[in-house]
């Protein structure tokens, strides 16, 4: 079933279909859509993720609507109510440093969405390989492993290599030079040695959140 927003057609049946809800990519939208969608679904039901949404679009609105909405200005996302806890199944979220803050931001917070319970580890980059083989125990206890990595990639490699579970590669856009925005760390990840392991697209942590709980929809 489909319902037209300001020219957005709304795919109300996703979650029936694949076990994942349409959420709402927020970025390049004209403000008088995301404005409809927004009063739309301000009351929870159901509820609704809005990724890559900038402030200053919700500062916009007539104050009822702006304060129904739980922000986090770090990844953009923001909702009016979260899907149901689930009863099984966890995400571990590892990231390089802290300045993939904000493409963790957007997996840890997709995940609460859809009520996965998750841990997110920072700043556990190759530079100092003991800040990742500290937490092999921790990671281990999860079900899925989030990699989210700039420069060169390689913590998703090196991860892959010493985790069993399935592990989920984000390059981000961090980065010097040749890094190329992320082309550098998608590269390395897509070229890693140790097997099985998958990679999204650039700073796409929402699309590694789904890629998480398709898995988990499996447990």
């Amino acid at each position: 079933m489909e319902q037209e927003f300001g020219n957005v057609l709304f795919d109300y049946a996703r979650q029936a279909r694949i076990g994942l809800p349409e959420a709402i990519f927020s970025e390049s939208k004209p403000h008088h859509s995301l404005a409809a969608l927004l009063e739309r679904f301000s009351t929870g039901d159901p509820p609704i993720l809005f990724t890559r949404l900038r402030q200053e679009i919700l500062d916009s609105l007539p104050p009822g609507v702006a304060s129904a909405y739980n922000y986090d200005p770090l990844s953009r996302t923001a909702w009016a109510a979260t899907l149901p806890r689930r009863a099984k199944g966890s995400v571990a979220i590892i990231s390089g440093g802290t300045s993939d803050a904000p493409v963790a931001a957007e997996a840890a917070r997709t995940l609460e969405y859809l009520g996965i319970r998750h841990t997110l580890m920072e700043d556990c980059g190759v530079a100092a390989l003991w800040r990742l083989t500290e937490r092999l125990q921790e990671l281990n206890s999860h079900d899925a492993v989030i990699v989210v990595a700039g420069m060169e990639g390689a913590l998703a490699c090196i991860t892959g290599g010493l985790c069993p579970k399935p592990v989920l590669a984000v390059p981000t856009s961090v980065g010097y030079g040749v890094a190329g925005g992320g082309r550098a760390a998608l590269a390395g990840m897509l070229s890693c040695c140790a097997p099985g392991i998958s990679v999204v697209n650039i700073d796409n942590g929402y699309g590694a959140a789904c890629a998480a709980a398709r898995i988990i929809n499996l447990t």
